[in-house]
């Protein structure tokens, strides 16, 4: 099967939705398929290279699919070709990729069968469009809470921003949510064609032995409770909810990650180490020596980073909203806290903080939940959502 995913983040980024599209072009291969990558260019990618070109596309503007891969995405499991872009204002973590000839043309040159979009919402709308001028039957994976973002920076903005979801995600022949809340959100908004597809978790790379007693020392050095956070500092996690957690005697807050709250954060959470960002076998060996993963944000739709957690035997306090409510086994595996209540946060800390049986308890029984998640598992669960979308589309012509 010849797939053209088109995403708005891939790898170097660091996000759910660049990991997610990276591992499904992984998956791909190993199955034996033939993927490729759209994704928009890095902030170092504004050089020439396969499927790349300045920042100041011309009208004739061609791709290159099949030219020698970028030196940045080596790694890539399949091409990539990358569509020139600019950073989101404010947020230059984010980029958005500029209008160009290349989608459209790329699908065809690839002779897709099929078009996976990751998070649609700039680049994966273009690709809709193609896909659909084209004739190719696009798969839609809704990964963001974008109506959440807009409330949380502009203080309004929700339903425009669910009108171009709706619309892009009701022209995609399926579109594919990572938690029942999701699709709860989705079908509440006249989503049509809505089904669950989860992630996966990479249960070799994260797990429990690796907890490092060396890197503990280092960050703890009075024996204090390490309670971490990896993830974006941005508005939308609300990480100055731990802000209380930092104030409990005999604790230490850990940070993982970086963004533009940083600065502020630094002066909210006094005492906390920040240790900015990790990826690898290095995140894996952090996670393992957690005691506790705090995450705060309200506007997961997955929410990968407790899945990671778990996987690593730690347990979990986080919002009951979102993804989390599927993940996290409230009494079993973590603790569930009422969104945006930095007092709930900490008192859950505090229990747990008093219970070292039951924080093992909850430890190894996530990790024993999650063993079954890995991405080969999700990925042929992928595959069958192509497999149907594919037989539909065959029923319809025949």
């Amino acid at each position: 099967m010849r797939v053209v995913i088109v995403t708005e983040s891939f790898p170097p980024d660091v996000n759910g939705v660049a990991h997610c599209a990276l591992q499904t072009a992984r998956h791909l291969v190993a199955r034996g398929h033939d993927p490729l990558v759209i994704a928009p260019a890095s902030s170092s990618a504004a050089f020439a290279g396969a499927g790349t070109a300045s920042l100041s596309p011309s009208p004739s503007d061609s791709p290159s699919p099949s030219a020698s891969p970028r030196t940045d995405d080596s790694d890539a499991p399949c091409p990539v070709v990358r569509i020139p872009s600019l950073p989101l204002p404010g947020y230059p973590q984010v980029r958005v990729a500029l209008p160009s000839r290349r989608v459209a043309a790329t699908l065809a040159a690839h002779r897709a069968d099929l078009v996976h979009l990751a998070g649609p919402f700039v680049l994966g709308v273009r690709g809709m469009a193609a896909a659909a001028r084209l004739g190719i039957p696009a798969v839609a994976v809704y990964q963001t809470d974008l109506a959440g973002y807009a409330r949380t920076y502009m203080g309004a903005g929700e339903a425009a921003a669910w009108r171009r979801l709706r619309a892009v995600h009701s022209a995609a022949d399926r579109t594919l949510a990572p938690s029942s809340a999701a699709v709860k959100d989705l079908e509440e908004h006249r989503v049509p064609r809505v089904r669950l597809w989860p992630r996966g978790v990479d249960t070799v790379r994260f797990r429990p032995d690796l907890r490092d007693e060396e890197l503990r020392r280092s960050l703890a050095p009075n024996g204090e409770l390490i309670v971490g956070y990896v993830g974006r500092l941005a508005p939308e996690k609300h990480v100055e909810l731990l802000s209380g957690v930092c104030a409990l005697p005999g604790v230490r807050v850990v940070i993982v990650g970086d963004g533009p709250s940083e600065h502020s954060l630094r002066a909210t959470l006094p005492g906390a180490v920040f240790l900015g960002r990790r990826t690898g076998d290095e995140l894996a060996r952090i996670f393992a020596s957690f005691d506790v993963f705090a995450h705060t944000g309200p506007y997961e739709t997955f929410c990968q980073t407790v899945q990671e957690a778990m996987a690593s035997g730690t347990p979990v306090v986080a919002p009951a909203a979102g993804g989390p409510l599927d993940l996290v086994d409230h009494g079993r595996t973590g603790l569930l806290v009422p969104p945006h209540d930095a007092r709930a946060v900490a008192d859950a800390v505090r229990d747990l903080q008093a219970a070292p049986e039951l924080r093992a308890s909850y430890g190894s029984t996530a990790r024993a939940t999650v063993e079954g998640r890995t991405w080969a598992v999700v990925g042929d669960q992928l595959l069958d959502h192509y497999a149907e979308v594919l037989g539909e589309r065959t029923a319809v012509v025949a």
